[in-house]
């Protein structure tokens, strides 16, 4: 339980930047989701939703969401994927 003014803010703003990540992280492993049924299913938007999903990897390793070789790592797995595929 926070007792002072400054630690109650803190638990708030905390909350705030908790539930916000929480959607970003969710959307950008709902794109990579859809990337890879794109990709099984030989879908023409394929390649659409491939710049999609490394956009919104780029975007959340920006904001510190996921490592920044976590998110080239998605990548280069995404690009092995699909030339595996072919």
């Amino acid at each position: 339980m926070a007792l002072s003014n400054q630690a109650k803010k803190r638990v708030r703003q905390n909350k705030k930047s908790e539930d916000h990540n929480r959607t970003l992280r969710s959307r950008l492993s709902r794109s990579i989701r859809l990337v890879y049924q794109a990709i099984d299913s030989k879908d023409e938007k394929a390649s659409e939703l491939i710049q999609g999903a490394q956009s919104n990897l780029d975007r959340a390793a920006k904001k510190n969401i996921i490592h920044k070789n976590k998110a080239a790592r998605t990548k280069s797995r995404i690009d092995k994927y699909l030339n595996k595929s072919k």
